[in-house]
């Protein structure tokens, strides 16, 4: 990792901190969140607007995972933890192949909801959890 990799993921931490403090996102925060992460940041926006992220967690463990909404017509959902993985080809491309990108929109949208408190709520057995993570 280099490090302005380093420096960028530290100060989005800081920010999402700051967030999640407030339980709001200030312009400031945006545009600071904006600069790091270029328009996946305004279309994660968009999902969280939409009220497409949803935390799965899972009883009676508490282990818990996102299911975040896609753009497209088809409204697909993506598994997503926010700080490590997302199910969408754009993870596997971008960043995982490719290293363009710090993260993928979707990972922003369940980071954006979870800070603000904006995403829905779902509760499954463990078993039904570990069912979904199997579809990995």
């Amino acid at each position: 990792m280099s490090v302005t990799t380093s420096i960028s993921l530290a100060v989005a931490d800081a920010v999402w901190a700051e967030i999640k403090s407030a339980s709001c996102a200030s312009d400031e925060h945006l545009s600071i969140l904006e600069t790091l992460f270029g328009k996946n940041m305004l279309r994660a926006c968009k999902i969280v607007d939409e009220r497409g992220v949803r935390r799965v967690t899972g009883a009676p463990s508490g282990r818990s995972l996102f299911l975040v909404m896609g753009e497209s017509k088809r409204k697909e959902e993506y598994l997503c933890f926010p700080e490590h993985l997302c199910t969408c080809y754009s993870f596997f491309y971008d960043i995982v192949g490719r290293g363009e990108q710090l993260c993928c929109k979707h990972q922003l949208a369940a980071r954006l909801a979870e800070a603000v408190g904006e995403h829905q709520e779902m509760e499954v057995t463990d078993e039904e959890l570990a069912h979904m993570l199997a579809k990995l």
